[in-house]
């Protein structure tokens, strides 16, 4: 069985086929999804994706391509987050690819969502892109190993990897391990302890070989397992056990329920 540790189903191209998708989940053994929240206005459609569907869990966070968003303070991020169906903060994080410019409110706001993390003892989803130093930076000075999380969608290097890890956080491989020219991605897949390994889709993103350039969805989140599987040279179903049990340990979720799937 998999998980896809990060993904979107509250987004238009997604939301209206939700019935289609959860059944293709189900055909390809991938028995829970994390809805991620990008923004506070829409944090309700995800909650509500959570609170309806029992293989369902959900996130609160602004992501850091959001800049017009009314900044949420830490005390307001862990109130939202004060729900059973509420597992993480985020997502969170620095991007400096797609914005510019001054982006002093970016770490500012990243620096709320872990102080929330702290309050509420709920690990971080964090993204980065073109910032991984930054983003290790504030890490450290918030003390986000307190509550530990997970680097999603990682596309960094081996050593950025290394000092996630050792501040308690989990490497999170999208798709794009499945691409060709990916190809230090594909050595740090081989080298992430196992016990540190988490899969993903950020669908409506990112959609694996074969399926890239379509429309991504949970149920593909088992290509990327069997893509990790490959590089490291083993069964695919140590790769969908050590995932599974991963989340199921990040997010302090009842392993009871593992049994039901």
């Amino acid at each position: 069985m998999f998980i896809d540790s990060h993904c979107h189903l509250d987004f238009p191209d997604l939301a209206k086929d939700l019935d289609i998708l959860l059944g293709n989940m189900r055909e390809n053994q991938v028995t829970h999804a994390l809805c991620v929240s990008v923004d506070l206005p829409n944090f309700p459609r995800v909650l509500a994706l959570a609170e309806k569907h029992q293989n369902l869990f959900a996130s609160v966070g602004i992501h850091p391509d959001y800049e017009n968003q009314r900044e949420p303070s830490a005390d307001e991020l862990a109130g939202l987050a004060d729900h059973p169906k509420i597992i993480a903060i985020g997502e969170t994080g620095l991007d400096y690819y797609r914005l510019q410019g001054d982006l002093e409110w970016q770490r500012e706001r990243f620096r709320q969502h872990i102080r929330a993390a702290k309050k509420i003892r709920k690990p971080l989803i964090i993204h980065t892109r073109s910032a991984a130093i930054d983003t290790l930076r504030i890490m450290q000075e918030e003390g986000a190993h307190e509550v530990g999380g997970v680097m999603h969608c990682f596309t960094e290097s081996w050593e950025i990897a290394e000092q996630a890890i050792a501040m308690n956080f989990y490497i999170s491989f999208s798709g794009i391990v499945t691409f060709k020219n990916a190809v230090t991605l594909k050595e740090v897949a081989k080298n992430v302890p196992l016990s540190r390994i988490l899969i993903e889709t950020d669908s409506p993103y990112l959609a694996p070989v074969p399926f890239r350039g379509k429309t991504n969805q949970p149920a593909f989140v088992r290509y990327v397992a069997e893509e990790i599987a490959k590089l490291r040279q083993v069964p695919i179903n140590e790769i969908a056990t050590a995932t599974t049990h991963n989340f199921f340990d990040l997010f302090k979720l009842n392993k009871n329920e593992l049994q039901s799937h």
